[in-house]
């Protein structure tokens, strides 16, 4: 016997929960680093998610508050799916988040690297359709390692717990941003 509730679906409410690749629309701004070399980079906000309360500065939404805002699927069921697309050696700055966050390479070789509990970075490379899960607190980025062509971008699939999770950047990353100029943004 059934026990969880059922709800038929029109095709019409159906259809706002679909969202096709070639349709996405990516940002490539509203982080710290994004105007940072070596940390550009496109992000695809599919299942969204609304920009945390309280943000500014260092502390964003992971995806940016503006990919934040225009999601493909305005939905908040407890997690974000979205895309990254970046050119070898190229990823995000260290930072962290309040929930956890799941890397699924789609193409192409990611280094998804950490802060050990030393202090140091350490790295996993994770190839296509492989998964790394970080929890909340860890010390992370991720940045593009595909061998061969230096302009073929990679897709990295990108899973984020929560409705309006926060993202911020080390003071490490913070402080190169603003030795670079790139920060606070003119």
């Amino acid at each position: 016997m059934e026990q969880l509730p059922r709800r038929g679906l029109s095709r019409a409410e159906m259809m706002k929960r679909v969202a096709f690749f070639k349709d996405l629309k990516g940002f490539d701004g509203g982080l710290p680093d994004s105007q940072m070399p070596g940390s550009f980079r496109k992000l695809y906000n599919v299942i969204g998610f609304q920009p945390p309360k309280g943000s500014g500065g260092a502390v964003t939404s992971p995806v940016g508050d503006d990919a934040a805002r225009l999601a493909a699927i305005k939905i908040s069921e407890g997690f974000n799916l979205g895309y990254c697309r970046a050119k070898p050696g190229h990823g995000p700055m260290m930072h962290n988040h309040d929930t956890n966050e799941t890397f699924i390479p789609m193409t192409g070789t990611w280094r998804c690297s950490w802060e050990n509990e030393k202090g140091e970075v350490d790295y996993v490379d994770a190839g296509p359709f492989d998964v790394v899960s970080f929890p909340p607190g860890a010390i992370r980025r991720f940045e593009n390692v595909t061998k061969g062509d230096p302009n073929e971008e990679a897709i990295l699939m990108f899973v984020i717990g929560g409705d309006g999770p926060r993202a911020e950047f080390t003071d490490e990353a913070m402080a190169e941003l603003e030795k670079a100029g790139v920060w606070p943004r003119k």
